[in-house]
């Protein structure tokens, strides 16, 4: 029996748009504004609240202690923010006593604080992120669900290295075994300390690997810190972010001086945010 020959109809199969699609990275998806669009939240969905995401905070010593001490007072004073996201590198050098201290300082928040690592959050001496587990058990990857909205959280760390990053091979796992027994039709939120966005600075290698599973899903907004500037790229209708960092004594990557937190609320259904910026003390300006 002859195999059809090059060029010949019984060679090329027509690819439906569906097929086609899933030939293409997640990056091209995004380039090409071809990615699955935001949907609308359905009844279950549709209650209001508000929420922070704050990213970046850096603690290294008592002053900064006294900064968040005050950033966490003007979170404080927005009317019903039920939680807050923080996205990575809540220590600059991920020590036990300055992970415990800012422990000590997010509880005084009154409000769930939902974290997840960043390369700061790791030992500097020793790589070793045993400080982390203990003072945050349980805060590597998870989600949890608030009024209908479904908020997931990813350790997107690879131990000290901050570029040329790779998400770890046990998140990809955990996104294989939970994903399916999520509804892809739930809004969802994920967050992340590396940045997903294509073209971003420091963008972990494989992070197409991580945008890749939730082609199927309602994905609202991705926020991210690691990359201290203001970004936004597009995914159908959903933003993948970061935001400058909101450190007393670390600078942005973007060349700005201005510090500050996302205020997101959920209303109808949608999600809006607006930037809070937070006044430096003059000695630091």
């Amino acid at each position: 029996m002859t195999s059809p020959t090059q060029g010949s109809p019984s060679s090329h199969v027509a690819l439906t748009r569906r097929q086609a699609l899933r030939r293409l990275s997640a990056a091209t998806l995004l380039g090409l504004g071809l990615w699955p669009g935001r949907l609308p939240a359905d009844d279950t969905a549709s209650g209001e609240f508000r929420f922070v995401v704050i990213n970046d905070i850096h603690y290294m010593s008592d002053e900064c202690g006294d900064w968040l001490r005050g950033v966490l007072g003007k979170i404080k004073a927005h009317d019903e923010v039920d939680f807050c996201l923080l996205a990575g590198d809540l220590t600059e050098h991920g020590t036990r006593e300055h992970l415990d201290a800012t422990r000590l300082l997010l509880d005084g928040l009154d409000r769930p604080v939902h974290v997840v690592i960043g390369n700061h959050d790791y030992e500097t001496k020793t790589g070793d992120r045993s400080h982390y587990d203990a003072v945050f058990p349980d805060r590597l990857n998870y989600h949890f669900e608030h009024r209908g909205w479904r908020f997931i959280g990813l350790d997107t760390s690879d131990g000290l290295k901050y570029n040329e990053t790779l998400v770890p091979t046990h998140t990809l796992r955990w996104l294989d075994d939970q994903l399916p027994r999520l509804n892809p039709k739930d809004p969802t939120v994920v967050f992340t300390h590396f940045p997903l966005g294509p073209g971003v600075t420091y963008r972990p290698l494989n992070a197409d690997d991580v945008l890749e599973r939730f082609r199927a899903f309602n994905l609202q907004t991705i926020f991210s810190g690691h990359f201290h500037g203001q970004s936004e790229r597009m995914q159908g209708n959903a933003p993948v972010l970061t935001n400058v960092c909101c450190a007393l004594k670390r600078g942005n990557h973007d060349g700005t001086k201005q510090k500050g937190y996302f205020l997101c609320s959920v209303k109808e259904g949608h999600l809006e945010r607006r930037f809070v910026p937070v006044d430096l003390p003059e000695a630091t300006r």
